[in-house]
């Protein structure tokens, strides 16, 4: 079944009329897949809970959150405006919302343009910090789709777009980035760019053979879908490096440590599902094995912290 086709069902299972207002945003929904905001959301709350030492506060908790659903929506509505006619010609993406019309050009500029201030809102809510960097989160969040285009670093940048996810976190609590105190969040960060990267070099052998026809710079496109899935294992491996920095940076307890493993395990599982001969499980590793990771790391580290 399409997206298209879900939101449809979706929406009529609500009572929404096609072209309403609320049927745009249950559309609209889909169409960035919000649900996957799981991705990076718990490394924001790692941020804050190891800035904190503890637990943030309730107004940071909100408005830390309501700034990660903000940036999500954003980056994915410029995401599926600027690659919509890519989109069109590629199997896989062809009944996306943004494609087939369910949901119209304008609607999805409207969209990233009411999640770009809600997002400046709630960084100003937050710390002033915050606020004055939000320029640079925005320049990745908006500049990332358009990478694949030029390079093949376009893996590393979405990584490191996530992963300013535990900046905003730890900004929004402490106040502070670039102090010697700041360190375990440059480690964290480091770790969850390197954890992107690698999956998504795993995501992207599915789009092989359209990437090479558009000309574009994914590394399996570049370089082949084997070296993609190596690449994708060396980067799960200094996932893992930075990952335990950031614990010792950080002073943290058994219990994270113990995340880690599982975490691990997890991973070698995760690049146990495909090959470059196979790639019919890449769904599977990458959205439901990467949100037990995240989900994971941040119960172990916030046991580790607050418990």
């Amino acid at each position: 079944m399409s997206s298209t086709q879900r939101a449809k069902d979706a929406a009529r299972a609500r009572g929404l009329t096609p072209g309403s207002l609320a049927y745009q945003g249950r559309v609209f929904l889909d169409l960035v897949r919000f649900e996957h905001t799981i991705f990076a959301l718990p490394f924001a709350y790692i941020g804050m809970v190891l800035a904190a030492d503890g637990l943030p506060t309730l107004w940071q908790f909100i408005w830390v959150s309501v700034a990660m659903a903000a940036a999500r929506s954003l980056a994915f509505a410029v995401n599926r405006y600027a690659d919509r006619f890519y989109d069109a010609r590629n199997p896989r993406t062809k009944n996306r919302p943004s494609v087939t019309g369910a949901i119209s050009p304008r609607s999805m500029l409207t969209a990233a343009g009411v999640s770009l201030v809600v997002l400046l809102i709630a960084a100003a809510l937050l710390d002033p910090l915050a606020l004055y960097l939000s320029p640079i989160a925005i320049l990745f969040l908006v500049g990332y789709s358009f990478m694949k285009r030029f390079s093949v670093l376009a893996h590393w940048v979405l990584g490191f777009t996530d992963a300013l996810a535990v900046g905003g976190g730890w900004i929004a609590v402490r106040g502070t980035f670039f102090g010697e105190a700041d360190f375990p969040a440059w480690m964290l960060i480091a770790a969850v760019m390197f954890w992107i990267a690698g999956f998504d070099l795993i995501y992207a052998c599915q789009d092989y053979e359209h990437d090479v026809t558009e000309g574009l710079h994914a590394w399996p496109a570049q370089f082949g879908i084997a070296a993609a899935l190596w690449l994708a294992k060396l980067n799960h491996i200094m996932f893992m490096l930075f990952l335990a920095l950031a614990g010792l940076a950080a002073g943290l307890a058994w219990p994270y440590y113990l995340a880690g493993l599982a975490t691990a395990i997890m991973l070698i599982y995760e690049h146990s599902l495909v090959a470059p001969d196979d790639l019919s499980r890449v769904n599977v590793a990458f959205f439901n094995m990467n949100s037990y990771i995240a989900v994971t790391l941040l119960v172990g580290t916030f046991i580790a912290v607050v418990i």
